[in-house]
C-alpha cells in the first residue's frame, strides 16, 4: 500500500513517501527510504516493486552523474525527467520496470519544479500529485488546501493533513513517512513523521 506525492512552494519543491517495504502480509522493515537524492539539486520519490524501484532509481541517478562527468554540466530538472521517461518507455517494450516515480528539483533560471511519471512513461509538470494507492485519498485534500507560492511551514500542515488522511483511510496503511525539500541551497531530509520506530534486535525479555 505504498504512496508517493508531491508539492511546489514559494522556491521549493517536497516530495514524500512512505518507508514501509512490505512482502506478502509480511512487513519487513518501516525505515526504508524511497527518495533517492539523484544529485545536489534533484530528487526521486519511487513506489513499486522492490528490484525495480532500486535498480531503475540507481540507473538514473548512475546516468545523470555520468553525464555531468562527461560534459561538466548538469541536467536540468526537465531534462532529467525527460530522460527518465525515456529509459522508462524503451524498457516498457522490452522488460518494463513496475515503478512509479514523482521528480522534483530546483534550477537557478527556472525554480523548483516537480514532474509525475508512472510505470507506462506518461510524463507530466504538475505542482502538486500523487501515486499509490494514497493519492485516492489525498488528491482531493491537495485540491481543497494547496495554495500557489505556500510557505514551507504551510507545506507542511498540508503534508500532515495528507498523512493524517493516508493512515486513517487506508486499509493497510504505512505507519511512517519521510519528506525530502529541494530548493536553492540543495535535496536534502526535511523531516520524518513516524509512529513505528524500527527495531535493533529481537524483543527484550
Amino acid at each position: 500500500m505504498e504512496t508517493v506525492f508531491g508539492l511546489v512552494g514559494d522556491g521549493f519543491a517536497l516530495v514524500v513517501t512512505d518507508t514501509s517495504a512490505v512482502q506478502s502480509i509480511v512487513v519487513q522493515k518501516t525505515d526504508d527510504d524511497k527518495i533517492m537524492v539523484l544529485d545536489s539539486h534533484k530528487l526521486m520519490g519511487c513506489t513499486g516493486e522492490k528490484g525495480d524501484r532500486v535498480q531503475f532509481s540507481e540507473f538514473i541517478q548512475k546516468n545523470i552523474a555520468l553525464y555531468h562527468f562527461r560534459n561538466g554540466i548538469p541536467l536540468s530538472t526537465a531534462a532529467a525527467a525527460n530522460f527518465t521517461r525515456n529509459e522508462l518507455a524503451v524498457a516498457l517494450r522490452k522488460n518494463p520496470y513496475q515503478t512509479n516515480m514523482m521528480i522534483a528539483g530546483w534550477d537557478k533560471d527556472v525554480g523548483p519544479s516537480l514532474y509525475y511519471l508512472d510505470y507506462i512513461a506518461t510524463l507530466h509538470k504538475l505542482e502538486k500529485g500523487g501515486l499509490g494507492y494514497g493519492a485516492y485519498f489525498i488528491l482531493s485534500l491537495m485540491d481543497r488546501y494547496y495554495e500557489k507560492n505556500m510557505s514551507v511551514d504551510k507545506a507542511l500542515e498540508l503534508v500532515d493533513k495528507c498523512i493524517a488522511e493516508v493512515r486513517a483511510r487506508l486499509v493497510v496503511a504505512p505507519p511512517n513517512f519521510v519528506i525530502k525539500i529541494v530548493d536553492k541551497d540543495g535535496a536534502r531530509t526535511l523531516a520524518w513523521r513516524k509512529t513505528v520506530e524500527e527495531m535493533s534486535g529481537p524483543p527484550s525479555q
